[in-house]
C-alpha cells in the first residue's frame, strides 16, 4: 500500500504535499452543507410570497431538507464506507448541485418541497464522506489539529455564514440564489476532489446492512419529525407523542438487531467507546443551544430592532469570527498539549456565560455594548468545542469503520439542532403568551407589552440554553478522558474493538 497518496498513512517527509488543497475542498464541500441548513431561512419570506406558499406549509422547506439529512446520515457513512469516499464525496457533490438547480427553478411550493428532501439525501451522503476523508488524510497530531481546526471552525459558523450570505442574496438578488450559489461551489469542489482527493478502495465485498438500514434510518425520522412537529403543534399532540414512540422503538430495535446483524450499519464499539459517546452527547447538547441563540437572535433583530435581512448577518459576523479564532488559533495550537476535555469544557463555560449575558436583553438593548459581547463569548466557546470535539470523536477509528463515526458526529448534530428549535421555541412562546396575557391591562400599550412579552419568552428560553450549555460541559468533563493526542493512541492507529 502507498504511503505517498492523499487518504492514506503517511511516514514523515512523505506526506503528498497537495492534502491541503485537498483540505480546501473537503472544506468548501462542508461549508456548502452547513450553509443551507440557514441560508433559506432569511429566503423564506420572499419566496413563500413568490410561490404562495401557507402559513401551515412553509415550515417543509426548513424540515424537509432537516429530516432527509437527519434521518438518513447513518446510511449515507455506511455507503462511504462500502464504495469508497472519494467516490460517493463525488456523487454527493454532483446530486447536491442537481437538487439545488431543481430548487431554485421551483414553480410549485411541491416543487421547492421536493428539492429540499433531495437537497437532504445527497447532503446525507457527502457530510460524512468529507469527514472520513479529512480523518483518513491527516493522522499525524501537529497537521490533525491545524485541518479539524479548520473544520470545527466550518462546522461552527456555517450556520451564521448561512444567514449573511442568504441576506445579502435575498436583499439584492432574489431568494431563488440561494440554492444557486450551491452550483458553481459544487463544480469547483467535484474537479478539486478529482484532482486533489485519494482513497482507499472501498469495501464492495461487504453487505448492506438492510434491516438497520430501516430500522436505524426510520428512528432518526420519526424522532427529527416528531421534534420538527413539536413546534406548531405542541408536545402533547397525538402525532408528535405517536412518532417520538416510533422513533424510541424503532432505535431499541434497532440497537438490539446491530448485535445480532453480520455486517451492521452502525457497529456498537463505536458508541462504546468512553470518549466517542461523551463527544457525541456534547456535540448534541451544544448545538441544542446554538441553534435556539440563531432562532431567537434572527428573529430579536429583524422583528424588535428592525434590522434588514443584510444587516441581520452581518450582526452574526463577529461571532463567526470568533468561532473561527477559538477553533483554528486557540483549540488547533493547544490540543496538542492538553486532553480535549481541557478544552471541551471551558468552551462550554464560555458559550454558557455568553447565553447568560443574553438574558438581560430588552426592547431597546444597545447592539454594541449588550449584544455582541455575548456573541462573541459564544463564538470562542464554540470554537474551543467543536474542533476537540470532531477530532477526538474520530481518532483511532479503522478505516473501514471511518464514514459511519462520521455520520455519527453529523447526526448528534442534526438531532440536536432539531430539538433545540422545537424545544425553545415551544418555551419562548407559551412564555410569551402567559407573559403577554397577565401583563395587558391596558389596551393602549398593546403593541409595547407584545414587544416586551416576545422579548420575556425570548430570554426564559435562552436561560434554558445557558443550563443545556453548561450540561454539555458537564458531559465532556466527565465522559471525555483521553490525552493529548501526543501522549495518547496515534490517530492513525485503530482501537481495538471491544471482545463481545
Amino acid at each position: 500500500m502507498s504511503a505517498t497518496r492523499t487518504g492514506e498513512s503517511a511516514a514523515p517527509g512523505q506526506a503528498d504535499p497537495r492534502r491541503w488543497w485537498g483540505l480546501v475542498v473537503i472544506a468548501l464541500a462542508q461549508l456548502m452543507v452547513v450553509l443551507d441548513a440557514t441560508i433559506v431561512n432569511i429566503a423564506l419570506p420572499s419566496a413563500q410570497r413568490d410561490l404562495g406558499m401557507s402559513d401551515g406549509n412553509r415550515q417543509w422547506v426548513i424540515t424537509a431538507y432537516t429530516l432527509a439529512f437527519g434521518g438518513l446520515l447513518l446510511l449515507g457513512g455506511r455507503f462511504a464506507d462500502l464504495v469508497g469516499r472519494k467516490r460517493t464525496f463525488v456523487i454527493g457533490l454532483i446530486g447536491f448541485a442537481a437538487a439545488s438547480a431543481f430548487g431554485g427553478a421551483a414553480t410549485t411550493p411541491a416543487m421547492l418541497f421536493g428539492a429540499r428532501a433531495l437537497q437532504g439525501v445527497f447532503a446525507a451522503v457527502l457530510a460524512p464522506s468529507a469527514l472520513s476523508l479529512l480523518t483518513t488524510t491527516f493522522t499525524d497530531p501537529r497537521e490533525r489539529g491545524k485541518a479539524f481546526g479548520i473544520y470545527g471552525a466550518l462546522a461552527g459558523s456555517g450556520a451564521a455564514v448561512g444567514f449573511i450570505v442568504g441576506g445579502v442574496l435575498t436583499e439584492y438578488l432574489n431568494w431563488r440564489w440561494c440554492l444557486y450559489v450551491n452550483i458553481p461551489i459544487a463544480v469547483i469542489a467535484v474537479i478539486g476532489a478529482f484532482a486533489l482527493l485519494h482513497d482507499r478502495p472501498g469495501h464492495t465485498g461487504a453487505r448492506l446492512d438492510v434491516p438497520g438500514v430501516v430500522l436505524g434510518c426510520g428512528g432518526l425520522v420519526a424522532l427529527v419529525y416528531g421534534f420538527s412537529e413539536a413546534q406548531p403543534r405542541g408536545w402533547t399532540d397525538p402525532l408528535v407523542l405517536a412518532l417520538f414512540a416510533a422513533g424510541v422503538v424503532l432505535l431499541a430495535v434497532f440497537v438490539w438487531w446491530q448485535t445480532r446483524a453480520p455486517s451492521p450499519l452502525l457497529p456498537l464499539h463505536i458508541i462504546r467507546d468512553r470518549n466517542r459517546a461523551g463527544c457525541f452527547l456534547t456535540m448534541m447538547l451544544a448545538v441544542i443551544g446554538m441553534f435556539g441563540l440563531f432562532l431567537f437572535m434572527t428573529y430579536y433583530l429583524q422583528v424588535i430592532l428592525g434590522y434588514s435581512p443584510v444587516k441581520t448577518g452581518l450582526a452574526f459576523l463577529p461571532m463567526t469570527a470568533a468561532i473561527v479564532i477559538g477553533s483554528t488559533q486557540i483549540s488547533a495550537r493547544l490540543l496538542r498539549h492538553v486532553g480535549p476535555r481541557m478544552l471541551m469544557v471551558p468552551g462550554m463555560l464560555l458559550a454558557s456565560g455568553g447565553m447568560v449575558i443574553l438574558t438581560q436583553m430588552t426592547v431597546d438593548s444597545a447592539y454594541a455594548s449588550e449584544i455582541l459581547p455575548a456573541l462573541i463569548l459564544m463564538g470562542l466557546g464554540m470554537g474551543l468545542t467543536f474542533m476537540p470535539v470532531f477530532s477526538t470523536a474520530t481518532a483511532g477509528v479503522a478505516p473501514q469503520d471511518s464514514g459511519v463515526t462520521s455520520a455519527t458526529v453529523n447526526t448528534s448534530q442534526q438531532v440536536g439542532g432539531s430539538i433545540g428549535t422545537a424545544l425553545l421555541n415551544t418555551v419562548a412562546t407559551s412564555t410569551s403568551a402567559s407573559w403577554i396575557t397577565s401583563h395587558l391591562t391596558d389596551p393602549t400599550r398593546r403593541e409595547q407589552v407584545v414587544r416586551e412579552g416576545i422579548v420575556h419568552g425570548y430570554t426564559v428560553a435562552i436561560w434554558l440554553a445557558a443550563g443545556i450549555m453548561l450540561l454539555a460541559g458537564l458531559v465532556a468533563g466527565l465522559m471525555v478522558t483521553a490525552k493529548a493526542p501526543k501522549h495518547g493512541t496515534p490517530a492513525d492507529r485503530p482501537v481495538p474493538e471491544p471482545v463481545a
